[in-house]
């Protein structure tokens, strides 16, 4: 090797052990506030979204394209689909098993859902919304398959935009997420979640999150789909029929809110569980975030979750 490829390579070990730190401490951090399935934390990805696109065939990051996002919440550069979409080698496996080494609890992966990569990119090539989730779909199950290969026993699809665009999950977006989970082997839990759309900021209540009535539209299609199924309710609580309209998928119900920096009392979010309790099965109901903490902050994020945790034992 040369000096350029021994310093590149240099660099690549160092920030490799860099990520596998930060992934530890966040880990641990999840672990000691009471936390039983934590996540990897993310902390390798600069975009939820676009650390995995980069992993994909057919996706082009060198010449972005200016887009309209979340019904029109906000604008941003996006990489472009140039040709098919179709899965390379597995990386994810390696993130689990650097967040799995901090614990012996079980760590979830989290990984965007078709529809939702589409809403996020720019598509040059395809100009077939149902064909490009169907190809989306085959490429994300090759990342699930090798995760629970790997190991991994909590597999979770992140799918917002099933929220913003009810018809397009009913249509195409369903279908998508059946295609990440096939063939699955029986003691992986496959989960899928769906919040309402993030802020450009914290405390900014006028944001424009998705119709309240989205999630009524689509819960008896997508029920029985995924084992456990993951929706918001702090910032906007849930009618209770929708809770009835789940009867085979467990629910992930979100009991702090991410995007505001006030702190829910523990009497609250007990109460809000207890509520919930009258239509949803103690052994079907799982407490958790409305959605992902980064808005938040280190001290505030662990002060939520903290209180989350307790309020679950309480109850």
């Amino acid at each position: 090797m040369n000096r350029a490829t021994d310093v590149m390579q240099s660099m690549d070990e160092e920030a490799k052990a860099l990520f596998d730190k930060a992934t530890e401490d966040i880990v641990r951090l999840q672990v000691d506030c009471g936390v039983d399935i934590p996540s990897d934390g993310e902390m390798r990805r600069e975009n939820y979204v676009h650390y995995h696109c980069r992993h994909l065939a057919g996706f082009d990051f060198s010449e972005l394209i200016k887009t309209v996002l979340r019904e029109g919440a906000y604008n941003a550069f996006l990489p472009t689909i140039r040709g098919k979409v179709s899965a390379q080698a597995p990386f994810l496996p390696d993130d689990w098993r650097a967040a799995q080494a901090a614990t012996d609890r079980p760590v979830e992966i989290t990984m965007p859902g078709p529809m939702t990569i589409m809403d996020t990119t720019a598509d040059a090539h395809y100009g077939d919304r149902r064909k490009l989730a169907a190809d989306l779909g085959d490429a994300l199950n090759a990342e699930v398959l090798a995760l629970a290969e790997a190991g991994c026993k909590y597999i979770q699809i992140d799918e917002p935009i099933f929220a913003r665009r009810p018809q397009d999950a009913l249509d195409f977006g369903i279908e998508g997420l059946e295609r990440c989970f096939h063939g699955l082997p029986v003691g992986v839990t496959k989960v899928m979640h769906m919040c309402c759309g993030y802020p450009n900021r914290l405390d900014n209540p006028d944001y424009p999150k998705a119709d309240p009535d989205a999630y009524m539209q689509i819960a008896e299609t997508l029920d029985g789909v995924a084992d456990q199924v993951s929706i918001e309710d702090s910032h906007r609580h849930n009618p209770p029929e929708l809770f009835e309209r789940f009867q085979k998928s467990s629910l992930i119900v979100g009991f702090i809110q991410i995007a505001s920096s006030r702190v829910e009392s523990l009497e609250e979010i007990a109460g809000r569980m207890r509520e919930v309790l009258e239509f949803v099965p103690a052994e079907r109901l799982i407490a958790a975030p409305d959605c992902g903490l980064g808005f938040l902050g280190r001290e505030l994020a662990e002060v939520k979750v903290r209180d989350l945790c307790a309020a679950a034992k309480i109850v």
